[in-house]
């Protein structure tokens, strides 16, 4: 059974129809301004960030901080999953 992963908070799910039912707490938008989106990547055992390059073992960990070269403005935005 596959899993699937929000790109915003890393909540994980086993169908897609239920990821995007329910709201995001790492919205974009705002807290629980937006559904979850999802990660289109595969499941890997590390995570690279888009933006700076950081490595996670988990999407959720790394949505957890703030990156340092985030398109917004340093630490002004969560560090994103490359694909």
């Amino acid at each position: 059974m596959a899993n699937y992963y929000c790109k915003n908070c890393g909540t994980k799910y086993s169908s897609i129809s239920s990821l995007t039912n329910n709201r995001c707490a790492k919205h974009p938008n705002g807290t629980n301004k937006g559904q979850h989106e999802l990660y289109e990547g595969s499941e890997k055992s590390q995570y690279n960030c888009k933006y700076c390059g950081t490595k996670y073992t988990s999407i959720s960990s790394m949505t957890n901080n703030r990156c340092a070269r985030h398109p917004n403005g340093t630490n002004k935005g969560q560090h994103s999953p490359a694909l």
